[in-house]
């Protein structure tokens, strides 16, 4: 492991969402109808957070990427698809284009004219560091402004529980405990830091013990980076957030903080003329 930090370079947060559904959460939201997509709450619960981001901070789509990360996609239609071939029924082929993530982010780029890069991404470390590391990555690129990164996480039952465990063997991280017909959804929008974004966030030295394992391959870190980032509009200040590093990375924690300062612009002992590639 390295202690090289997560983010080489501040990144503005334009705005966040999250929404959960048949979690017993007091503000758990009813599906919204999306066209094409059906039974499992993966796309709904997609679309919604991107939509909510989308609309608060309207901006250039041409100029626009979209990064979704969840570790198993969406096993509700996947679980679907595979008991109604085994039983012998006649096949739906809304639960084949439906199983594709990237099938919602071709609907939310249609919606609001996204026409840059769309990726899913599949891991079992805090989807906050893959997604925030991807974005900074994405953002190097200088015909893009913003990039929308999500992630969705759905309950389900004993072949889920199996698979997780399956991946997290060398690991030993327990299996996120969600009703199986439960969905978790998170979205920042994100940028480059200047006069106009409300809050940034940079990497910042781990302490008291901000490098433990914490979300074990869940969308928990995105929630907590969405509450950070409301309590950070709401109250100012600065916020620590600590990140569950990945096989290859040590101890890592992130600080958002309202405004931007000469300070969060170049972390210290960042190399300008260094190329680098994010694992």
């Amino acid at each position: 492991m390295t202690n090289e930090p997560l983010l080489r370079s501040p990144l503005g947060v334009l705005a966040t969402a999250t929404a959960t559904h048949g979690t017993g959460r007091d503000d758990d939201i009813t599906l919204p109808k999306l066209p094409g997509f059906v039974e499992s709450a993966f796309s709904p619960l997609a679309y919604e957070v991107s939509r909510r981001c989308l609309t608060e901070r309207p901006g250039d789509g041409s100029r626009t990427a979209v990064a979704l990360a969840g570790l198993t996609g969406d096993t509700t239609t996947a679980d679907l698809a595979s008991s109604r071939m085994v039983a012998g029924r006649v096949h739906n082929p809304l639960l084949f284009m439906q199983a594709t993530p990237n099938s919602v982010l071709g609907h939310t780029s249609r919606e609001f004219g996204i026409t840059g890069q769309m990726l899913s991404v599949s891991t079992l470390d805090d989807p906050v560091t893959e997604l925030l590391t991807l974005a900074e990555l994405l953002l190097e690129d200088p015909e893009l402004d913003r990039v929308l990164v999500l992630g969705v996480e759905l309950g389900g039952g004993a072949r889920l529980a199996a698979v997780h465990r399956e991946l997290a063997a060398d690991s030993g991280r327990p299996v996120p405990r969600l009703p199986a017909a439960a969905g978790l959804a998170a979205a920042v929008l994100l940028g480059r830091p200047d006069a106009g974004t409300p809050v940034t966030v940079r990497s910042a030295e781990p302490v008291d013990g901000t490098g433990e394992l914490r979300h074990h391959g869940s969308i928990q870190g995105l929630f907590d980076l969405a509450a950070a980032h409301r309590r950070l509009l709401r109250d100012g200040g600065s916020h620590l957030l600590a990140t569950e590093p990945g096989a290859r990375r040590g101890p890592a924690a992130l600080i958002l903080t309202v405004g931007t300062d000469s300070a969060v612009r170049t972390p210290a002992g960042r190399n300008e003329t260094k190329t680098h590639a994010h694992q």
